[in-house]
C-alpha cells in the first residue's frame, strides 16, 4: 500500500460567487498594501487633528492671504519708489516683517526698537518715528531719501551704500506702517545744536 500524498490547496483558489462572469481570487492582500493603508489612516488622523481639531495649522483663507501677500511683495519689489508704491509696501506684511528685521539690526540703536526715540528715552539719539512731527519731511519718498542719504550734521549716517535700495525700501515700509496715508504731517523746525 502506498501512502496518500497530502492534499495541496489549489494555488489559485476562487471565491464561490461569480458576478457578470467575473470570478475573484480568494487571496490575502499583500503586506506592503496593508501597511500603506494603515500608514495612510494614521497620517489622516494626525492631519485632521492638526488642522481641524486643534486648529494649529493655517486655514485655507490664511494660506491664500499669505500667498497673495507674497505675490504682491514680489510685484512691489520691482515698482518705482514713489509715494503710492511705498504706501502699498507699508501695508504688505512681507515688506513690513523684512523692514522690521533690518530696522532692529541697523536703526534701533538710535531710534529704539519701539521707534519712539527721544520721546521715550533720554539715552536715545534719534527722533520719534511714530508721531506726525517730522524734521525732514514725512512723505514716504522723503523718509526713503533721508535713510538713503542721511544727515551727517545730526548724526544720521548714510545708509544707502550699506543697506542697498531694497532694504531701505523695506525699512521705509516698516516706518510708514506705523502711520496712515493722508495723515497731517507737521514739519518741525530743526533744533539748534
Amino acid at each position: 500500500m502506498s501512502p496518500v500524498p497530502p492534499v495541496k490547496p489549489e494555488e489559485n483558489e476562487f471565491r464561490p460567487h461569480v458576478y457578470d462572469g467575473i470570478r475573484e481570487y480568494d487571496k490575502r492582500l499583500p503586506n506592503w498594501w496593508l501597511y500603506t493603508l494603515y500608514i495612510t489612516i494614521v497620517f489622516w488622523v494626525g492631519y485632521w487633528g492638526y488642522y481641524e481639531w486643534f486648529r494649529a495649522g493655517p486655514t485655507g483663507a490664511q494660506d491664500v492671504a499669505a500667498e497673495m501677500a507674497r505675490i504682491e511683495s514680489a510685484r512691489l519689489s520691482t515698482a518705482p519708489l514713489d509715494d503710492p508704491s511705498l504706501w502699498k509696501m507699508s501695508r504688505n506684511s512681507e515688506f513690513v516683517a523684512a523692514g522690521k528685521a533690518v530696522y532692529e539690526a541697523a536703526c534701533a540703536a538710535c531710534h529704539l526698537a519701539s521707534l519712539r526715540g527721544k520721546a521715550e528715552s533720554t539715552v536715545a539719539i534719534g527722533p520719534d518715528l511714530t508721531d506726525t512731527t517730522w524734521v525732514h519731511g514725512g512723505r514716504p519718498t522723503e523718509v526713503h531719501a533721508l535713510i538713503n542719504k542721511g544727515v551727517l550734521a545730526k548724526g544720521m549716517p548714510t545708509w544707502g551704500p550699506v543697506l542697498g535700495a531694497r532694504k531701505i525700501g523695506e525699512v521705509t515700509a516698516y516706518i510708514m506702517s506705523k502711520h496712515r496715508e493722508g495723515e497731517p504731517v507737521v514739519i518741525a523746525p530743526p533744533a539748534s545744536p
